[in-house]
């Protein structure tokens, strides 16, 4: 499985309205930068999940966790690191870590979503050509 496990990287810079009165990001906001990572790193591997749900197959989270080392602030570019952490089934996986520009570890996490048919709201193998392009 060439490929499987590697990173993709995106900067955000933190914008005044993702933080609290303390000028700190809000904890909710980590889950939009964990799915922009995830956006990111299926468009690398050239799978639009636009097209993905056009073609019937939707990925709810199912579970999420995250480990908050340190906190991020207001205008500060922070580096959100996605892995894939299995082979895709009828779940896909995936590891997160969020630094600081001077590599200092954020933010830890980790986000399960299942793959589901968009008609019958159930559970279904992961779309061959995604397994295809992380076979690769």
């Amino acid at each position: 499985m060439k490929g499987l496990f590697n990173c993709d990287e995106i900067q955000i810079r933190v914008r005044y309205g993702e933080t609290d009165q303390m000028g700190v990001v809000h904890h909710g906001n980590y889950a939009l930068y964990l799915e922009m990572g995830r956006i990111e790193w299926l468009r690398k591997l050239g799978v639009s999940y636009k097209k993905m749900e056009e073609s019937g197959v939707m990925m709810p989270v199912i579970s999420m966790s995250l480990n908050f080392k340190k906190s991020a602030y207001y205008d500060d570019v922070i580096h959100v690191k996605t892995q894939l952490k299995n082979r895709p089934t009828a779940k896909i996986e995936f590891e997160y870590e969020i630094t600081d520009d001077k590599g200092e570890i954020i933010t830890t996490a980790q986000v399960v979503l299942a793959f589901i048919d968009v008609k019958t709201k159930r559970p279904v193998r992961a779309p061959k050509y995604i397994l295809d392009v992380i076979d690769n």
